[in-house]
């Protein structure tokens, strides 16, 4: 969380760490501090560190200066290029790192440095740095347009802001106005040209920019060269909502039939439609059918005409206003389903990222939501006049639950029904409903087909208020006042609460998925060891609607209440049901304890139920996890909880954990949310085996 201004600070008079620096260098004790404040590790490997300090020992040195360390400010731009934030910023704080007599200029060869450490990023972050150099040499040529040989901060900040290639090493992420690419740097497994100078791309690294919502490319010196606008997302004025017209964009079809005259279309000698993909010769653009349908996927596109740009005289209190000041408003069109996206790219490592840029290139960008960007308010507002569309978010089970409450709180007209694109692990929720555990990577135009053939289910959402018994004690927040999966006391809230404690105090222990799986098997084995929970009825009671139940011959180690049938990755603590015999009075019953009755309820996440199970300890849990035990103990299927704990015991919602003092709980519903169920997997092969 720190930046690198705030940890040079430290090397100033006066900081901790200003024994380290002579002058504008920094010792290697200084470096590898320089590093783990940075960084915020105790530990950083002594070779790595030595290794980085002697790569920055190899930048050009002014001899005068040098005292055997490393320029702090060399350091600094380096980490400041890599970190998150605005291009513009960036520049800004590269520059006064750079002027030390804080005159507002830069000489040539500070600029030169600035470069080199901006090259050396780019090196890190795999790009063709021979083809890097030429572009950031003729940005620096054009800056100093009065050949004085010094650099202004508002030459400097003019000459970056309008450089391609630059911003996007810098992170420039966002489009300002419609019209304008998104690009990002890519390396390219296949022959491809350039499609402003038509030269093929050459190199071993990140070759070439490419358009994340047009698939236009180009060299990265050709960016600047005024290419093709990419796609409009929408229409300026309310007399072109309606008129479907074709967004043609350059392409390389090559070895593609064109749909027209249905001949080969030869290396950059034709036109792709954004929206509906057909491809045409340039010769044959203007005589087939003018009329763009969206091809397979119009039932979700939002297409340009369907949005417009307001008037200054119309009401725009409810509606979507762009960058670049334009305000918005949607017209559906009829029979469609537009599908609204949320994808939160901090889901399943880099995978979040990537689906954000395949929907923006599938779909319109304007109806695909970054939820680092503002969460989901932003989309549910442009949408909320809508009466018919579906909603895609794309995350873990938090992320769902995220967008869930939203939905709440916006009190939209209509609820649409929301269907789950899973990233990372766990994922209850998305199985539950058939999306699967976990994105791996397969043509999100098929997920959109299984959205259009999925199924408007209702899911119970339950309110949980805690209640401490001397609201002066201190405990950890509750972390959620609604339970969407389910709610836990005991052995397996304790194996979550102490994994989630180690990783908000050392991160660095817990950077990848098999780390995090020994981690938790550690707190598991010491878990079965200490048995923290053991006699956890002496110390707490459970009503199911007014009806204690009797835990006296039980010894139990956690109580889990599920909403769903799925827990911690697919386990399903409820198990499979024996066949009722007669059981229609049992299903309007608003409680059930009876041992016999309970082995023939089944869940369902739409009855307005919820199921309580109890587990006996770490063994136990893991046996259900691994399959050789089918489910833990039924103890009730209810409509209402309350819970009176009498010491500290550990807890979790939904998969996040708290320590929570002595208290009362209520669980009660709140409502029911509409989400999309996945149509069944069809068996297939002979006697329909797989």
């Amino acid at each position: 969380s720190l930046r690198v201004k705030d940890v040079i600070k430290e090397f100033h008079a006066g900081g901790r760490l200003a024994q380290h620096s002579v002058g504008e260098c920094v010792d290697a004790v200084g470096f590898c501090l320089f590093l783990k404040t940075y960084l915020e590790v105790d530990d950083f490997p002594a070779d790595f560190c030595q290794r980085l300090f002697r790569y920055f020992q190899h930048v050009e040195q002014d001899v005068s200066l040098f005292t055997g360390g490393v320029f702090l400010r060399d350091v600094s731009c380096y980490f400041s290029v890599l970190e998150d934030g605005q291009p513009r910023e960036k520049l800004e704080f590269t520059f006064k790192l750079y002027d030390k007599d804080c005159n507002g200029l830069l000489d040539s060869s500070e600029v030169d440095r600035i470069i080199t450490q901006m090259m050396r990023a780019a090196d890190y972050l795999g790009w063709d740095v021979t083809e890097l150099r030429p572009v950031l040499k003729d940005m620096m040529t054009a800056i100093d347009v009065d050949d004085s040989g010094t650099v202004t901060l508002e030459e400097w900040l003019k000459g970056g802001m309008n450089n391609v290639p630059l911003l996007v090493l810098l992170g420039l992420k966002m489009t300002e106005r419609d019209g304008q690419h998104i690009w990002r740097m890519k390396h390219f497994n296949k022959p491809t040209y350039c499609s402003v100078c038509q030269g093929m791309l050459l190199g071993l690294g990140k070759q070439g920019l490419w358009c994340t919502c047009c698939k236009y490319i180009v060299h990265s010196q050709c960016a600047n060269k005024n290419p093709e606008p990419c796609a409009r997302t929408f229409v300026k004025s309310k007399k072109e909502i309606g008129i479907a017209a074709h967004d043609w964009i350059r392409a390389d079809c090559n070895s593609t039939k064109c749909q027209v005259c249905h001949k080969k279309i030869k290396t950059l000698a034709g036109r792709r439609c954004v929206w509906c993909q057909e491809m045409r010769h340039d010769e044959c653009l203007f005589s087939g059918l003018s009329t763009c349908d969206c091809g397979p996927l119009r039932d979700h596109i939002l297409p340009p005409w369907a949005i417009y740009a307001v008037s200054k005289e119309e009401d725009t209190s409810l509606l979507n206003v762009t960058p670049d000041g334009h305000v918005l408003q949607i017209v559906p069109i009829p029979d469609t389903h537009p599908l609204l996206v949320f994808v939160n790219p901090k889901s399943g490592g880099k995978q979040g990222e990537r689906v954000l840029r395949k929907f923006q290139y599938l779909l319109n960008p304007r109806q695909v939501y970054n939820l680092s960007n503002g969460g989901p308010a932003p989309g549910l507002h442009f949408f909320r006049n809508l009466h018919e569309y579906r909603i895609l978010v794309c995350g873990g089970d938090g992320t769902v639950g995220w967008l869930l409450d939203a939905i709440d709180k916006e009190n939209l007209q209509v609820h649409p029904p929301v269907a789950v694109l899973p990233l990372g692990t766990g994922n209850d929720m998305a199985r539950c409903l058939r999306w699967g555990g976990g994105y791996e990577g397969s043509d999100l135009r098929e997920i959109l087909k299984e959205i259009e053939g999925s199924e408007l289910v209702p899911l119970d959402r339950w309110s949980i208020q805690v209640i401490p018994d001397d609201p002066q004690e201190a405990g950890d927040p509750v972390p959620y006042e609604i339970i969407n999966n389910y709610f836990s006391i005991g052995v397996d809230a304790s194996i979550a609460h102490r994994f989630h404690s180690m990783r908000e105090k050392h991160p660095q222990r817990f950077n990848s998925r098999m780390k995090n799986k020994l981690w938790y098997f550690e707190f598991a084995t010491s878990e079965t060891i200490s048995s923290s929970c053991k006699r956890l009825k002496d110390c707490f009671k459970i009503e199911c609607c007014g009806r204690q139940l009797n835990l006296s011959n039980m010894s139990l180690e956690g109580i889990a209440v599920l909403n769903i049938p799925s827990m911690h990755g697919g386990s399903n603590l409820w198990g499979e049901s024996k066949k009722p015999d007669g059981a229609a009075e049992v299903e309007h019953s608003e409680v059930i304890t009876d041992p016999e009755l309970l082995k023939t309820v089944s869940q369902d996440i739409s009855d307005k139920r919820l199921e309580v199970v109890g587990l006996e300890g770490v063994l136990e849990m893991g046996q259900i996890y691994t399959g050789l035990k089918s489910a833990g103990h039924r103890l009730a299927q209810t409509s209402q909880i309350t819970i009176r704990t009498s010491k500290a015991l550990p807890m979790q919602i939904d998969g996040e954990p708290w320590m929570q003092p002595p208290c009362t709980i209520h669980i009660t519903h709140k409502n029911q949310a509409n989400m999309l169920m996945a149509a069944p997997v069809k068996p297939s092969g002979f006697f329909h085996l797989k």
